[in-house]
């Protein structure tokens, strides 16, 4: 490089720096600090390959003592089947809710909480994210996928719009076709002036996947654009943020703490008001023909509390995707709660088994911790996928998407909680995820749910009373929850027939739901509200006339 070149000859000629001019050592410092950045970036990317090697060839993680490298926390990458995960050590850089933090970062503003509406209050702290597909660059000839949104490079450029700002403003993800070799990373660590921090092989995609923090303060686009114009990977883009659907109340207490009268509600299961969404949805009657028994669901979200007593026995295994440590918070254990609750409260599919995919923290996550939460997730037979969190059109995320949905999972996402003049959130607005919105307990739109010829089907997601960790119960709204209830109705259906396609599901579903527009189909509710009973026999191959006449039987 010219400035190494320069720096060389600043340094030779250091002895005789008394008698240079100002303007000659000003020169020459400038020179010598471009050439300590670039050297810092290279010796980063060596510690990273140096590391990286021992797994060359892959089926192996990466395993580090106490789940981390050198110290620093695990990435999670510890499952037998995980594939290969690294975080490279020395550093000095890790992951706190979704947003990479290093010694010379600055930390960004927190996100708008728009995402997240209080009915009444929240019993402790909350974690949430969402996702997206958009365009990507593919230096191998294929062509980009997702659901809208090119960048502001043009074509299958990953340059973000130019008025995106839902990324980590100081990160790029690049993606290669295969492992890169030591003098690829150092190449482009000195070139570019950018540092490892995290890489992944992702089967959905078949390809590798490295983090890079921008190391001189240069924006995310400047950088995307810079990489591809260089052609050496498959795809360049921003860590896109995504955020929960979520949306808490107040009524919430200890099991140990609750009257009487709030006890006696609790315990009535199907067609008490505080849980109104089991008779709307006819999930008595679907739960007399299947449980979710043996059908694995993957829960893509916060940590969950695996002691609460509604979710005793139910978690089948966990990932962390995020890696550092962040306070429990209540997302995560509300949404398996809708799925999968068996004491006091009943959800939808009560004898799942659920993968506890802990991908997003402090209310967001980023594109590389969900791609990596959903590969494990299919890695680990997750038939059904629930993702209540939204965001922009991302790529990456796109094409794991499509990977998954080709795999045969049956994938399903909320809508989000923007609006109706909100653009499109994804995933649930990608054409291979069933997109879910909420309604109350008189089949009244959640006002703040995002509309969209993308909504597929409709489901209770106001006051839904739901487990919070700690032994917790708190009344939650939002399409998340809506979105849960789905997923729980799908684990049912897949008990039925286990091979059940995801375009199937989809199918099912939205035919036998009861309209609620004006329309069979529109784009606030969908095909309507969401009839489990229905559905169930449906799958069962019973004739359409009969499907009324089952919920009596």
């Amino acid at each position: 490089m010219i400035g190494e070149r320069i720096s060389k000859r600043a340094i030779r000629g250091a002895t005789s720096w008394r008698t240079a001019s100002r303007r000659a050592l000003a020169a020459a410092s400038v020179c010598v600090f471009a050439w300590a950045l670039s050297a810092d970036a290279a010796q980063a990317a060596q510690r990273m390959m140096s590391m990286m090697s021992s797994t060359r060839g892959g089926a192996a993680s990466t395993v580090y003592p106490g789940g981390g490298s050198k110290g620093y926390p695990g990435t999670g990458d510890m499952g037998p089947r995980g594939g290969m995960g690294h975080r490279f050590g020395g550093l000095g850089i890790g992951i706190i809710s979704g947003i990479a933090v290093g010694t010379a970062a600055t930390p960004p503003p927190p996100p708008p909480r728009g995402d997240v509406i209080v009915t009444r209050t929240t019993p402790r702290s909350t974690r949430s994210v969402p996702q997206t597909p958009s365009r990507s660059v593919r230096r191998d000839g294929g062509g980009g996928s997702g659901g809208g949104g090119g960048g502001g490079g043009g074509g299958n450029s990953g340059v973000p719009p130019a008025n995106e700002r839902r990324y980590v403003p100081d990160e790029v993800l690049m993606e290669f076709a295969g492992l890169p070799s030591d003098q690829t990373f150092n190449a482009l660590a000195a070139r570019y002036r950018i540092v490892p921090i995290e890489a992944r092989r992702i089967a959905l995609t078949d390809s590798t996947w490295v983090r890079w923090r921008i190391a001189d303060g240069r924006s995310v686009p400047t950088v995307v654009r810079a990489l591809e114009a260089g052609g050496q990977g498959r795809s360049v883009q921003p860590n896109y943020l995504f955020v929960l659907q979520e949306a808490t109340a107040a009524r919430s207490g200890r099991r140990d703490q609750m009257g009487a009268e709030r006890e006696a509600e609790i315990e009535q299961h199907a067609g008490d008001p505080i849980q109104y969404a089991l008779a709307k949805l006819h999930l008595p009657e679907a739960q007399s023909l299947a449980r979710g028994r043996r059908v694995v669901v993957a829960v893509i979200d916060t940590e969950i509390d695996q002691a609460h007593p509604e979710l005793a026995g139910t978690i089948a295994d966990t990932y962390d995707a995020l890696g550092t440590p962040t306070p429990m918070e209540a997302h995560g254990t509300g949404i398996a709660g809708a799925i999968a609750a068996h004491a006091r409260l009943l959800g939808a599919a009560p004898e799942v088994r659920i993968l506890a995919v802990r991908a997003l923290g402090g209310g967001k996550g980023s594109t590389f911790s969900i791609i990596k939460g959903l590969d494990w997730a299919v890695d680990h037979d997750a038939r059904v996928i629930n993702m209540s969190f939204a965001g922009p059109s991302d790529p990456a995320l796109a094409r794991a998407v499509a990977s998954a949905h080709a795999k045969g999972r049956v994938l399903i996402a909320a809508v989000g909680n923007k609006g109706a003049d909100s653009p499109p959130l994804f995933p649930a607005a990608d054409p291979n995820v069933i997109a879910v919105t909420a309604t109350d307990a008189n089949d009244r739109l959640f006002a703040p749910a995002n509309r969209g010829s993308h909504v597929a089907i409709a489901a209770p997601g106001v006051d839904i009373l739901v487990p919070a960790p700690g032994s917790l119960y708190v009344m939650s709204s939002g399409t998340s929850f809506a979105s849960a209830f789905v997923t729980g109705v799908a684990a049912l259906m897949a008990e039925r027939k286990p091979d059940l396609a995801p375009d199937a599901a989809k199918s099912i579903l939205m035919s036998t739901a009861h309209h609620l527009g004006p329309r069979p189909h529109d784009d606030q509710f969908g095909a309507g509200l969401m009839d489990a009973n229905r559905a169930i026999l449906a799958v069962a191959g019973r004739p359409a006339a009969e499907l009324t006449r089952g919920l009596t039987q």
